[in-house]
């Protein structure tokens, strides 16, 4: 049973109520919750705590009276409360599509990137089919091409993190399109070594404020009843990026100069993508945001995001609804950005709680890159062609296949993460890397007469990757950091992403010549069992939790 407050807020003395009250005794064969004024959900009747204090004020009256029943709509529900504002916030699909695509372009370009790049080292290091002169790459400047545009993703992550809010979500990922369109390009004509190194890092430099610009926009301005939807699917662009990269990568593969086609096909994306973003409005909330910071008139920027909001739905809302609804997020931000003032340094990250939090979330994004994610798939042309398909072309179309079953397998997960739960998908996925690994260090060491063995090993990998760490370990970085250190701690897992993708990246092609590729992924095989275990130990369930509750878990 859920019970959502309907009249305007208004402050209102409450009466400390414990889960052993009548009330609640006649309730617990149903599930209680119910909605406070920002939409989260609280547990009405909890057996760990009360959640309301003798005499206390808030803004919201979270419960019912006995004298003020009628102020209370109840209702039965067998999932999550849900806000009033949620439910009755009204759009339709075709006004939610283009806001959402044309930010999550960012993300299909970031993937375009992998896997057009798992092609192109096969054509730039070809004596026939590069048309340079300086196709003899060493593995350390092959390293630094692989690797450039993750370098200007990390940078990019850290030149943004104090320009954001200045900038807005809007301009963010215009000036993304332009990072894209130019590194594109520059990369697509380089006359040399020297010129592709910049523009590969030009390219990264658009990756890191995509990355950071593209989910704010779609959570800022997509209704909340399917944000979580939206947010998801973008994980899908990324895969479909990177599906779309092998594609053009096994079409051009023996063309000479291919990698230039395959780098620059991004180039038309990327224009679409500004011209996208240009025709889009602000964020609302940013615009309240700057409002409460006072950059400007109150009066003028809620005009400005009303404008912008029913712009954003299609004029599928009156004036009044606009207005209802941008005054409710107002509300909220000024609670939001008052309890922000009274955040901590950056040192807080690394204390009680949200220390828990980050090894948490720290250590999934850590292991999601060091367990070597990054080498297959940017490699995976590579380890093809020594599986046996000398041929670029066919190392190239089986790069499209696995694409293709990467794509298939994040909608699975995206499907069932709420159904099976973090925990399973995880330690399950994440065995099957180890196992993955192991069966790749196998074929390299003694299975060589097997080519299919490479190939089983990388749908293996692939699959469970997309199963577990691929999806999972940003949804739960997004879940477990408290409120109050939840900007700096994403911000710290992002850097760690970015930081390990890199050094993982541009450290295989040396540590394959050191080590042999046998020895390696014996190596990726062992790390991806310290991570089964790290899961195992440390990664809590947060499955039908609520914030709140995950919080409280982690405090613990």
């Amino acid at each position: 049973m859920a019970l959502t407050y309907a009249p305007p807020s208004f402050n209102l003395r409450l009466t400390k109520i414990h889960s052993k009250t009548p009330f609640c005794n006649s309730l617990k064969s149903t599930r209680t919750t119910g909605t406070r004024a920002g939409g989260d959900p609280f547990n009405l009747c909890s057996q760990s705590r009360s959640f309301f204090t003798e005499g206390r004020r808030f803004r919201m009256p979270y419960l019912l009276s006995a004298a003020k029943p009628s102020l209370f709509k109840v209702r039965a529900s067998s999932g999550e409360a849900k806000s009033e504002a949620a439910q009755q916030e009204i759009f339709s699909w075709s006004s939610v599509i283009l806001p959402f695509v044309f930010p999550a372009l960012g993300g299909l370009l970031f993937g375009y990137d992998i896997g057009a790049t798992s092609g192109a080292t096969i054509s730039l290091q070809s004596p026939e089919l590069s048309g340079t002169t300086w196709f003899d790459l060493s593995a350390v400047q092959l390293g630094l091409v692989v690797s450039g545009s993750l370098y200007g993703a990390l940078l990019g992550s850290l030149i943004v993190y104090p320009l954001a809010d200045f900038l807005g979500r809007r301009r963010e990922l215009i000036i993304a399109s332009l990072l894209y369109l130019s590194g594109s390009l520059l990369t697509a004509y380089a006359p040399g070594l020297e010129v592709l190194l910049i523009a590969r890092l030009v390219y990264g430099l658009g990756i890191g404020m995509a990355m950071h610009g593209a989910p704010l926009y779609i959570a800022e301005t997509c209704p909340s009843q399917i944000r979580g939807t939206l947010i998801s699917l973008k994980e899908l662009f990324i895969v479909l990026g990177i599906l779309l990269g092998y594609l053009v990568g096994s079409f051009e593969i023996d063309a000479v100069g291919g990698w230039r086609y395959m780098y620059g096909f991004s180039a038309p994306i990327a224009f679409f993508m500004g011209l996208g973003m240009l025709s889009l409005p602000p964020s609302p909330r940013w615009l309240l945001l700057k409002a409460i910071r006072g950059k400007g008139s109150l009066q003028e920027y809620k005009e400005k995001a009303i404008l912008a909001l029913r712009k954003l739905r299609g004029g599928s809302v009156d004036d009044k609804v606009s207005e209802k609804q941008i005054e409710d997020t107002l509300i909220s931000l000024k609670s939001a950005y008052s309890d922000q003032e009274s955040e901590g340094n950056l040192l807080e990250v690394f204390q009680g709680p949200s220390l828990k939090a980050f090894i948490i979330g720290g250590g999934l994004v850590l292991f999601q890159q060091i367990t070597g994610q990054p080498s297959v798939l940017y490699y995976a042309g590579s380890i093809l062609q020594s599986a046996g398909f000398s041929a670029a072309a066919d190392a190239a179309k089986l790069s499209v296949v696995i694409g293709v079953f990467k794509f298939l397998m994040t909608g699975v997960a995206v499907l069932k993460v709420d159904d099976l739960g973090r925990r399973p998908l995880l330690i399950g996925g994440v065995g099957g890397l180890a196992t993955s690994l192991l069966l790749l260090s196998a074929y390299y060491q003694f299975l060589g007469e097997f080519p299919f063995v490479a190939v089983a090993a990388l749908l293996l990998y692939v699959g469970c990757y997309q199963i577990s760490f691929g999806p999972i370990s940003w949804l739960m970085v997004s879940e477990i950091f408290p409120l109050r250190t939840r900007g700096k701690g994403i911000s710290l897992a992002v850097l760690t992403n970015f930081g390990s993708n890199a050094i993982v990246t541009f450290g295989f092609y040396p540590l394959k010549e050191s080590l042999g590729a046998g020895n390696l992924f014996l190596l990726f095989g062992a790390i991806a069992v310290l991570a089964v275990v790290f899961v195992t130990v440390y990664v809590p369930e947060t499955k039908g939790l609520s914030l709140e509750e995950i919080e409280s878990k982690i405090s613990k």
